[in-house]
């Protein structure tokens, strides 16, 4: 099954601009590993996948501006390691 991964509420903010992005289409990802770095005009924020699985698609790029609910990936689910 595929699943959206979307940027999460990280504060106070209408839009942050992605300055990179640390998985590509293919890349098996772990829950928590980062998908993507955001930077606001404070600070920057690495955004973690939700869940363990394979990044199937990419819905950004570096330079787009996103808020809160802004798709930035497509994961498909993986066996997520109970232990």
């Amino acid at each position: 099954m595929s699943t959206e991964i979307s940027v999460p509420d990280i504060g106070d903010f209408e839009s942050v601009e992605i300055i990179e992005i640390l998985v590509k289409p293919g890349d098996v990802v772990k829950k928590n590993d980062p998908i993507v770095t955001l930077e606001s005009d404070k600070s920057s924020v690495e955004v973690p996948s939700p869940f363990a699985g394979k990044i199937s698609s990419l819905k950004v790029k570096i330079g787009d501006k996103v808020s809160k609910g802004s798709v930035l990936a497509i994961i498909e689910d993986g066996e997520i390691d109970a232990s």
